[in-house]
């Protein structure tokens, strides 16, 4: 909804202003004309810049960000049949895969922290662990 309203306040103040330029054009001399043109196009240029900027440095594309802090582990999925921590081991057999579950939430672990996006099975965690 904000969309369609920014491309009709868009529309109108383009709309506006050619309507404008025109009727400088037409009413005084091309002299003049052509410095309100020029004194437009620097004001567009730089809307331009401050939209681009503003889109830059905007929202995050929308999809998972995972993060870990130091010494942490973070998954954006499943963590299964895995040693994780200083000295540890995966000594039995390994564990099959199941069938993943897409969760759409940020996945963050701090600082010596575990974290996964999904599930967590069979595994050993910590240090010295063994699985």
């Amino acid at each position: 909804m904000m969309t369609r309203t920014w491309v009709w306040v868009t529309a109108v103040v383009a709309g506006a202003g050619a309507l404008g330029l025109a009727l400088v054009a037409l009413l005084a001399d091309l002299d003049t004309a052509g410095q309100a043109a020029s004194v437009v196009g620097a004001v567009v240029a730089l809307a331009a810049l401050v939209v681009s900027v503003l889109a830059l440095g905007g929202t995050p594309p929308p999809g998972r960000r995972v993060r870990a802090g130091r010494g942490a582990v973070a998954a954006g999925g499943d963590i299964t049949g895995s040693a994780l921590g200083d000295n540890s081991k995966v000594t039995g057999p390994r564990t099959p895969p199941t069938a993943a579950r897409r969760t759409h939430g940020d996945v963050h672990a701090a600082r010596d922290g575990i974290a996964a996006g999904g599930d967590i099975t069979d595994s050993a965690l910590g240090d010295g662990s063994e699985r």
